[in-house]
């Protein structure tokens, strides 16, 4: 599936990954391949994500909003 993190000011990553964790609201959760079409709020913490070959990587953000539709992540953070 493919993940696409951007803020205000640029996008920080696209790509490819097979899992995708996030800081939610009310705990962490984690998307894998053929996920259920989802909207959350994120808060700040750690994105991670398992690239093609299993190695992780991470990003911060201060909060924002995810949305998952048809093996596409799109991240709107701060």
């Amino acid at each position: 599936m493919t993940i696409e993190i951007i803020t205000p000011d640029t996008t920080i990553y696209t790509g490819e990954c097979t899992l995708a964790q996030l800081p939610g609201m009310d705990g962490s959760f984690e998307i894998m391949n053929n996920h259920a079409p989802l909207i959350s709020v994120l808060r700040k913490g750690k994105i991670k994500l398992l690239d093609n070959q299993n190695q992780p990587q991470f990003f911060e953000v201060n909060g924002g909003v995810v949305e998952v539709l048809r093996n596409k992540i799109l991240v709107l953070a701060e």
